[in-house]
């Protein structure tokens, strides 16, 4: 085999590692704790604790730059969202990650209020 042939044989590894695996055979989580807009974020200091897993350290290296949700998670990592769902889960329980629900949209305001402070504003300064 040449060096060549390398890196094609690592990414067919690489897709061989099945979400059980990664998991360690566990089953997905209640849906009410991570959504797919979940933010997710590093702690600043992290927990020294055990060795982690490539796709534990994978995914603490992608939550370093700042807040991510946890469907941009999934695709940068090209895993399943349930399997991401379980590794965020395990590194917030730890003291890895911390995450927070998404900025809420803004409510509609009145269309009536607007236009009186539009009104106001042209009245005001012409």
């Amino acid at each position: 085999m040449t060096t060549s042939d390398e890196p094609e044989l690592a990414q067919e590894t690489a897709e061989l590692v099945r979400p059980y695996v990664i998991t360690n055979g566990r089953d997905l989580l209640d849906d009410s704790d991570f959504s797919l807009i979940t933010l997710v974020t590093m702690h600043r200091e992290p927990p020294r604790t055990k060795p982690l897993d490539p796709e534990k350290l994978r995914l603490l290296e992608l939550c370093a730059g700042g807040f991510l949700s946890v469907a941009e998670i999934a695709g940068h990592m090209q895993l399943p969202v349930g399997v991401v769902k379980i590794l965020v889960s395990d590194l917030t329980a730890e003291g890895h990650l911390s995450t927070r629900a998404p900025i809420p949209s803004a409510q509609l305001v009145d269309r009536q209020i607007l236009e009186e402070v539009l009104n106001g504003l042209q009245a005001r300064f012409g």
